[in-house]
């Protein structure tokens, strides 16, 4: 075991026995973990507490890495290195329990996978060949800057288990779904309805509201949609993104690059692309599901400014699928946003100055 291991351990350790109050429990300074092999990052992982950087070397790191520590809004914890340092994870493996959640002898596939952990920075490196891709629950106020993400058999990023407070920017997410593309959603908001049972945690719904998505690329070969806003969220900003639609599948309603179900959404300044290959019908959409009076899903949602080109083959640049489900709080699509290459228009509702 390297030097740098062993301090690790013992970090790791003295963390473990420590009591829970009094002077000994005061947040440990800060510093820098500096890590080059995959059992270093494990452990530091593992130790993890506010105000430390955990530092990748470049290099490949396979295997299960999974963070459990917590950050604060003042000592957040830092996970950073070069995009040469690149995550594998070569799972899944064992017997997976009946929702995902960090288990002995199961190893979900995950790139990387943040479970209870707050107050993280993610930023700089690589996650691809894996299952998934990164993967936060119940890990409210992530930032991750800067990531590339490739060539996984799932979704890319995913912020789920009520992990609101969010921010994902200047990062390219592409080649997902490989294995399943119905399931290859480039970023995903929240969960399916269907999912509230094991990621519904906040009033039985997945409330991973309030996310940024800013300034990333995302696609090609992205075989879902680029971004899938789940029914149950709000309050999310999706600005400044390019999306590539070539490769899209059109399996699982996958045919656009965003679809909208959740509420209060402020879509903006987004440029969206299709060639073929790949199945398209509209640039952006909104479905209803579980939608009621008083859980208006797939509603209240804005578009500003997007340019949209659906290269002669998608209808409509933003189709609002059902307006009288949406009375009471409608979806707005202002004039400012632009569409080439559409066989319809820019959109099947009035459009607002």
């Amino acid at each position: 075991m390297s030097s740098r291991s062993v301090l690790l351990a013992a970090a790791a350790a003295a963390l473990l026995l420590a009591p829970a109050v009094g002077p000994a429990a005061a947040a440990p300074a800060e510093q820098t973990v500096d890590v080059s092999t995959a059992a270093e990052l494990r452990a530091a992982l593992a130790a993890a507490a506010p105000g430390w950087t955990i530092r990748l070397a470049a290099g490949e790191y396979h295997g299960s890495f999974v963070a459990q520590r917590a950050g604060t809004a003042a000592q957040p914890v830092t996970l950073t290195g070069p995009r040469t340092a690149v995550l594998v994870n070569d799972g899944p493996s064992g017997s997976a329990p009946s929702c995902p959640v960090p288990t002995a002898g199961w190893d979900s596939g995950y790139g990387l996978w943040l479970y209870g952990a707050p107050y993280w920075n993610l930023g700089g490196f690589t996650v691809r060949d894996s299952k998934k891709g990164v993967v936060l629950d119940g890990s409210p106020h992530v930032v991750i800057d800067g990531l590339y993400v490739h060539h996984v058999e799932d979704e890319g990023v995913h912020f789920r288990r009520s992990s609101a407070d969010g921010v994902l920017r200047d990062s390219v997410v592409e080649y997902t779904g490989r294995a399943q593309p119905g399931y290859g959603e480039g970023v995903y908001l929240g969960s399916a309805n269907s999912n509230w049972a094991c990621h519904g945690n906040s009033a039985g719904a997945d409330r991973s509201d309030r996310v940024l998505v800013e300034n990333n690329r995302i696609g090609p070969y992205v075989t879902a949609e680029g971004i899938d806003v789940k029914e149950g969220t709000s309050d999310g900003v999706i600005r400044g993104n390019t999306f590539d639609g070539r490769g899209i599948s059109g399996q699982n309603s996958a045919d656009s690059w965003v679809d909208v179900k959740g509420v209060g959404y402020l879509i903006e300044g987004n440029r969206g692309t299709f060639a073929v290959p790949g199945t398209f019908a509209n640039g952006y959409e909104t479905h209803n599901p579980v939608t009621t009076p008083s859980f208006p899903n797939g509603c209240g949602n804005t578009w500003r400014a997007n340019t949209s080109d659906l290269g002669g083959v998608g209808a409509y640049a933003i189709r609002i699928t059902s307006v009288s489900a949406c009375a009471g709080r409608p979806n707005v699509v202002h004039a400012s946003n632009t569409v080439t290459g559409a066989t319809a228009g820019l959109t099947n509702v009035p459009v607002t100055p």
